[in-house]
């Protein structure tokens, strides 16, 4: 059996992994043998041995046989990531189209770029959050794509955008860092949007659209955190005008905050699952068993109790059910299963309390 150079020595695996047979694979190094140990034990001995050579490790069994499989770390990008690129430029133009609904601008003529504004609010906060992901994997030599944006034909132009994570987690420290970095990053770059939009001039719909019967009206629920802000800086987030309205940009950090607060359901793969898991360990999946349960019965109280129009309803029943999806998934395992350290217990607890403070219960409502 001869030994693959660039791998650790069989002697330094075989006290938790018999050896029999080893093969190259490409870059991939294959270990052909018998776990000693617990496959989980496997996996936490032999992480930093293979970590300290550059490899990243998985076990699993094929054709009856067990082989380990290390593969190269890869943190870096090969080239253009054009469907990242593809995606923002489609995205751009989806959120320059919904902003010029907010503006009351013709979407179909060039008045639709003075939506620019609405845009790189959306587009900002957005991709700090995800940035924010990205750069604490990059810290911890985990995978991850450049942010995915979403372009979907909504009233804010989008679904948002999402990382994606292709390697393993090696501790949770870094489940931890890696989860909590994208709201705090975001909620930064929130509280910057928020601050400048409160600023900015108001807008106010045509004259051809005030008193429309046939007109829909889109009302937003304001989170505890926008009020504060409003309260902060001294500027209005209402008016006595009906049809007045706050500057688009406000929209933007509105958005922040509603996605900081969706991120942060304790459940599954969200940032909120990766949070409390890191916190709880695996205790954490007894309490995001509740979670879907929470969301179904949020939504049947606005509707049956307080009857609010089904859109609020909805939405909750909607992520109630994604609840239930990411449940059943279950939540990332670290490698190295260590108890955080209280600072960063601390750090978790405080951005668990900023999402609720970004939470409403009617975020917003169709009328007409």
């Amino acid at each position: 059996m001869s030994e693959p150079q660039t791998g650790p020595p069989v002697t330094d695996i075989e006290d938790v992994f018999y050896v029999y047979e080893t093969e190259i694979d490409g870059e991939s190094l294959q270990y052909y043998g018998t776990p000693r140990v617990s496959g989980r034990t496997v996996m936490q001995e032999l992480w930093p041995v293979f970590r300290e050579r550059g490899y990243e490790i998985r076990l699993t069994r094929e054709y009856g046989e067990w082989v380990l499989i290390a593969d190269p770390i890869d943190v870096g990008i090969d080239g253009i990531p054009w469907t990242n690129v593809v995606l923002f430029c489609l995205t751009v133009a989806s959120t320059l189209f919904a902003g010029s609904i907010w503006y009351h601008l013709d979407p179909f003529s060039p008045e639709v770029l003075h939506a620019w504004p609405f845009t790189f609010a959306i587009m900002g906060v957005l991709g700090i959050h995800e940035l924010g992901h990205y750069v604490l994997s990059r810290y911890h030599r985990v995978s991850a794509s450049l942010p995915y944006f979403i372009p979907i034909p909504t009233l804010i132009g989008t679904m948002g955008a999402v990382i994606k994570m292709k390697g393993q987690i090696p501790s949770r420290k870094a489940l931890f860092d890696i989860g909590v970095a994208g709201p705090l990053a975001g909620l930064v770059a929130t509280v910057v949007v928020t601050v400048i939009g409160l600023h900015l001039p108001p807008v106010t719909a045509p004259a051809s659209l005030v008193g429309d019967p046939n007109a829909v009206q889109i009302e937003l629920g304001y989170p505890p955190l926008l009020e504060a802000l409003a309260w902060l800086v001294d500027q209005p987030l209402r008016y006595e005008d009906p049809a007045t309205s706050v500057n688009p940009v406000v929209i933007g950090g509105w958005v922040g905050m509603f996605v900081t607060f969706l991120n942060m359901i304790p459940v599954g793969q969200l940032d909120g699952g990766h949070v409390l898991r890191a916190i709880l360990g695996e205790g954490s999946d007894r309490i995001a068993a509740f979670v879907p349960m929470v969301l179904f019965s949020l939504a049947a109280y606005l509707y049956y109790v307080r009857g609010i129009p089904g859109d609020a309803a909805f939405i909750w029943a909607f992520w109630g059910v994604l609840a239930l999806v990411f449940s059943f998934v279950g939540s990332a395992t670290p490698i190295d299963d260590r108890e955080l350290g209280a600072g960063r217990i601390a750090i978790g607890v405080l951005t668990i309390a900023l999402g609720l403070l970004c939470f409403t219960p009617v975020p917003i409502q169709v009328v007409g």
